[in-house]
């Protein structure tokens, strides 16, 4: 039988894992919006980090080692792993976490693994209120683990307070950096494996690129080497993302880091139903028959409700946003 709102809650209360389980899973069913109207106001106290990077670099591996730092150091920690979807069942394939069997039995950490569902930046569309309920559940840590495939991971930017970027020598991950547009929003770069033979070259790689662009004023991200499966370097990363937190929090840049982060859900929200919206009436004019009329007449004829009620192109500011650092000499 499916628990209702108010024994969600009921279990939430009584600091229930369930409860917790229960309220993610309304989310990822759409139907989490009355949970979150009540549970709202008790976020923002967690840490938030996000961890991406290409496959194989090793984040479930960094991700277990941050988690028994904090759990040494007394913090209790949610982790969200997003996993890539079955094109048929949808459902996360990784589900399993293997690599976090460690810390399954510890009632401090809570671990769901969600489906990325064909999202482009490898975050679920209820990513956000996963977090958000970990952080009103009580976590002092949440992690967000991305799937680490494509170029528009930098959406995790958008989430977390601290970004990590995991990168593993002799791959050309260091290639791909300004093309993604990664460098500009890591907090944190983790080079893994840093035994390898060419983990000192891709460090150097890292600085070289970090030396075009211009941080004055603003945070200028952090190098870190591990060995994650040996626990090498792990301590020093926990370093830099408290150095990370302390900047942000002296610098008044948390506030907007985070006004930045409900934009974003809130604009998520919003194009989301209208996608929905506008899929259903696209469905009704091919049923019309209209399947080869100009597709410009088609969606004019989408639009036209709308444009009584919102306002046109450029009427409206922007939402500000944190500045990035900018490529020097431009």
């Amino acid at each position: 039988m499916t628990d209702t709102d108010a024994e969600i809650l009921e279990l939430f209360e009584a600091r229930s894992p369930r409860g917790l389980a229960r309220a993610i899973s309304r989310a990822e069913s759409g139907r989490g919006a009355a949970l979150m109207h009540r549970l709202f106001a008790r976020t923002g106290r967690a840490m938030t980090i996000g961890l991406t990077g290409p496959p194989g670099v090793g984040k479930s591996t960094l991700c277990a080692a941050l988690v028994t730092v904090a759990r040494k150091r007394g913090k209790t920690v949610g982790i969200v792993s997003v996993d890539p979807s079955s094109p048929f069942s949808h459902g996360a394939i990784l589900g399993d976490r293997i690599r976090l069997n460690e810390h399954f039995t510890d009632p401090e950490v809570f671990i769901r693994s969600m489906a990325s569902r064909g999202h482009l930046g490898g975050l679920a569309g209820a990513t956000g209120d996963a977090v958000a309920f970990m952080d009103a559940f009580g976590k002092d840590v949440v992690i967000v683990e991305t799937v680490g495939v494509g170029q528009s991971e930098i959406e995790i930017a958008e989430l977390a307070d601290t970004t990590l970027v995991a990168l593993q020598p002799g791959s050309g991950d260091s290639v791909q950096l300004l093309k993604a547009g990664i460098l500009e929003v890591a907090d944190v770069f983790v080079v893994n494996k840093a035994d390898h033979p060419m983990a000192l070259q891709l460090q150097r790689e890292i600085r070289g690129m970090m030396e075009m662009l211009d941080f004055r004023g603003r945070w200028t991200p952090e190098l870190v080497a591990t060995r994650a499966r040996e626990n090498v370097g792990i301590d020093a990363l926990w370093a830099a993302i408290d150095a990370h937190d302390a900047y942000l929090r002296a610098s008044g840049e948390l506030v907007a880091k985070r006004n930045g982060a409900f934009a974003h859900r809130v604009r998520a929200l919003v194009l989301g139903d209208i996608g929905r919206r506008v899929e259903a009436r696209i469905d009704a004019l091919l049923a019309n028959g209209v399947a080869h009329d100009d597709p410009y007449r088609a969606a004019d004829a989408i639009v036209a409700p709308l444009a009584d009620v919102l306002p046109q192109r450029g009427d409206v500011p922007r939402t500000p946003v944190l500045a990035r650092p900018t490529v020097k000499g431009f």
